[in-house]
């Protein structure tokens, strides 16, 4: 379900140890490598005496001290989440509690999305909106919204080293999951058009080594999807009508474990190309309906 990205890096770090990256950045790694994580939520820290943290991570307590250790006697004033999956934002709750720095996000986890991984329980202290600059003492952030792999996905880029924190918008080993009703296909290639309109030199993402030539990287993304696509409307002419019978053949390479997140990615273009007039099914888009050509 997931593409690798044959060109990127490996990444190398310990543990829950924290790595200068740049003059501005530090980075923690969990412990929580999976097939959705790859080697583990990176959490950043931004500046140097009063800092910001981007992405706390997931509820593990070895992590959360494993920050506390990196920021020493530091000050954390400013405590950023890209958006509200349980390998993102939770960790913020006890961060919050140990350093009194407040949240800043573009709001709760999307109503209604019913996700297993999603943190329901985080709310914002601030709410962000796409533009807000968020200044600290010897760094500045603009928040970037950047729907699509979830509604309240929004990246940070700051402003000194022109460098943007994409989370899970642009990851650094493999392609976004795009999971309905939260996880939205139009929204997530317009928000990957959005990034070819600015200039940043760098990303770092949440999961995965930083992306040093950004816009190829983008580009390559959106072929990606759009290669998806036209594999799906091959299925439809080969007379496979419903989103099981593609899921094998389509993802034939993957591990047959992620063929049901494959089946969401599936609905998530399937729901794109419905909205475009390019498919039709006769009622609501599911994982059960039928779909044919126009």
């Amino acid at each position: 379900m997931a593409v690798q990205i044959p060109y990127v890096r490996e990444i190398e770090f310990t543990y829950d140890e924290s790595e200068e990256i740049t003059p501005l950045i530090r980075r923690v790694v969990a412990e929580n490598p999976s097939a959705f994580t790859y080697k583990g939520t990176g959490t950043y820290i931004v500046g140097h005496g009063k800092v910001a943290v981007i992405d706390p991570g997931p509820m593990i307590e070895a992590h959360v001290d494993a920050l506390m250790r990196a920021l020493g006697d530091e000050t954390v004033t400013h405590i950023l989440i890209t958006h509200t999956h349980t390998d993102h934002s939770p960790a913020a709750a006890p961060l919050k509690a140990r350093t009194g720095a407040k949240t800043y996000g573009y709001g709760p986890h999307g109503a209604g999305s019913g996700e297993e991984d999603g943190d329901m329980d985080f709310m914002p202290d601030v709410e962000v909106r796409h533009g807000d600059i968020i200044e600290g003492d010897g760094w500045t952030v603009e928040c970037v919204h950047t729907p699509g792999h979830t509604s309240n996905h929004i990246c940070f880029a700051l402003k000194e080293e022109k460098a943007l924190f994409t989370g899970d918008h642009v990851m650094g080993w493999s392609t976004s999951i795009v999971s309905p009703p939260d996880g939205n296909m139009s929204d997530y290639m317009r928000s990957l058009d959005l990034l070819l309109t600015r200039d940043d030199e760098i990303y770092w993402p949440t999961h995965g080594p930083a992306i040093r030539d950004p816009k190829p990287f983008v580009r390559a993304f959106i072929a990606h999807r759009e290669d998806r696509e036209r594999q799906i409307l091959e299925q439809l002419k080969a007379g496979h009508t419903h989103i099981v019978d593609m899921v094998p053949i389509i993802y034939a390479a993957v591990d047959k474990r992620l063929h049901g997140a494959a089946g969401r990615s599936v609905l998530a273009h399937m729901t794109r190309l419905v909205e475009q007039g390019r498919v039709v099914t006769d009622g609501p888009v599911t994982l059960g309906a039928e779909y044919r050509l126009p």
